[in-house]
């Protein structure tokens, strides 16, 4: 009798855990409608700080780097630090996607045990079989190994929830494209800045040199005794000026192309060869209702705020799906027994329904975060609208304008040119000092500065526009005149 009563133990236990909802300590176990999952926030692009450094910075190479525009922006596509945190947002987009997705694929887990028992009958309402003294049974062995089953078979909170991490995904993808973006501009920028630089080391070399020459000339008229020594002292401190600026140009030009290794993943330390130079070349007419319409439908920023907009209106509905019941579904299959050669099969199936009647107000405060969320994300819709129409139009006006600019510039400098010319013949032939040589000295060096400067606003106007437009990475050399 006390045989067959240990042995009837173990088929007692596993009618119990048959008939209750199974689960094992420590597995994940899908959301009801009172547990919801972690909230899902959209991936935000990286700050564009980021933008001006790298990472997965390459080693010094002998020599210089031939480096052009368009080689300049790949290099920035693969090394930029912005593009490379905007791709791990992304990554945690879809990570967070599958994680909402898994609270409404079943869950199942296998569980191998082998025990030594020892229970107390009282503890459980068992009265003490006749011919036992003591209400202690055991030890008696038990082997388990069985695997369950759950799953949420119908919850509307949990299936929105999934559709808005869906959508943040999207917003993440499209982040990532504007952080491309982004970098094409940031990249494109850094390369113009250092070609300006390069121009004006250039003119500051020209300028030194002619202001050297001015120098000598004045040195022997006043030798020959035909010029006062006022006019030596001026071209003097004017050659001064210049070496000046010499000096600044060489040092602005070492510290663009630091500024632009860095941007592109190259060491600092690196030598760099620019194989372009500044790029000009009429942009063709373009309309501004096709341009505005152009960059609504291909603008990645815009299409994101877009998606984030979808994103939380579908959040309002899971947070009001909260209120709704849920089923789920419950299984366990597997032996037990003293051994596992005298284990004998065991099962259990159930299913429930969780219906929400009181939850102390936390569904409604959802409702009211989701609704608020909800209103900011259409708010910032209508801003960004409005500031997309503000970009395409600046830029576009900008464009123009620095192109009107490009040409002034250009005339200037050929009617700078002359002048210095003439001065220098009028000194040369003793018709003037050399106050008018230095005079026009200064308009050739402004001259060239303005044209310079005007070339830089230019282009950067047409990255600006080309960025606007949404077409940065793919259209920049078209709106670079094909450099």
């Amino acid at each position: 009798m006390r045989r067959q009563f240990v042995l009837a133990i173990p088929l007692l236990l596993a009618a119990g855990a048959a008939s209750a909802q199974f689960s094992i300590p420590g597995a994940p176990q899908p959301a009801t409608l009172g547990q919801q999952a972690p909230p899902i926030t959209p991936a935000q692009a990286p700050s564009t700080d980021t933008f001006s450094g790298s990472a997965m910075v390459d080693k010094p190479v002998p020599g210089a780097v031939q480096l052009s525009i368009l080689g300049a922006i790949d290099r920035g596509l693969k090394h930029n630090l912005g593009l490379l945190l905007s791709q791990e947002q992304n990554e945690s987009a879809r990570a967070q996607y599958r994680r909402s997705l898994s609270a409404l694929l079943p869950n199942v887990n296998a569980d191998v045990s082998d025990s030594v028992n020892q229970i107390n009958l009282a503890a459980f309402g068992i009265p003490v079989p006749p011919g036992l003294t003591s209400p202690v049974v055991g030890p008696f062995p038990l082997f388990q190994a069985q695997a369950t089953m759950s799953e949420t078979v119908l919850d509307f909170s949990a299936l929105n929830r999934v559709r808005a991490a869906a959508e943040n995904q999207k917003t993440a993808t499209f982040s990532l494209r504007d952080a491309r973006e982004l970098v094409v501009l940031a990249v494109g920028n850094q390369y113009l800045l250092t070609l300006a630089s390069d121009a004006r080391l250039e003119t500051a070399k020209a300028q030194f040199a002619t202001a050297q020459a001015v120098y000598q000339q004045a040195v022997d008229r006043k030798n020959a005794g035909v010029s006062p020594g006022i006019d030596v002292l001026r071209a003097q401190v004017q050659m001064q000026a210049q070496q000046q600026r010499l000096l600044a140009g060489q040092n602005q030009v070492v510290q663009q192309r630091m500024a632009l290794a860095r941007i592109v993943g190259l060491p600092v330390s690196q030598d760099i060869q620019l194989t372009d130079k500044v790029p000009y070349g009429p942009l063709p007419e373009m309309n501004l209702e096709e341009s505005l319409a152009r960059a609504y439908e291909r603008r990645p920023e815009y299409l994101a705020a877009a998606s984030r907009l979808r994103s939380a209106e579908i959040e309002v509905k899971a947070a009001k799906g909260e209120a709704l019941p849920s089923f789920q579904v419950n299984g366990q299959y597997g032996v037990n027994g003293p051994t596992p050669v005298s284990s004998e099969q065991v099962y259990g199936l159930s299913g429930g329904v969780n219906i929400p009647i009181f939850q102390g107000g936390r569904i409604k405060a959802d409702v009211a975060l989701a609704e608020s969320q909800l209103r900011d994300a259409r708010m910032r819709l209508d801003d960004l609208h409005n500031r997309v129409e503000q970009e395409v139009r600046s830029s576009l006006l900008d464009v123009r304008t620095s192109t009107d600019q490009v040409n002034v510039a250009q005339q200037s400098v050929g009617l700078a040119a002359e002048q210095l010319k003439q001065a220098q013949d009028r000194f040369r032939a003793g018709a003037s000092d050399s106050l008018e040589v230095v005079q026009a000295q200064e308009a050739v060096a402004n001259a060239n500065e303005t044209l310079i400067q005007a070339l830089y606003v230019n282009n950067v106007a047409k990255l600006s526009l080309a960025h606007a437009l949404g077409v940065a990475e793919q259209q920049t050399r078209s709106f670079l005149g094909g450099k």
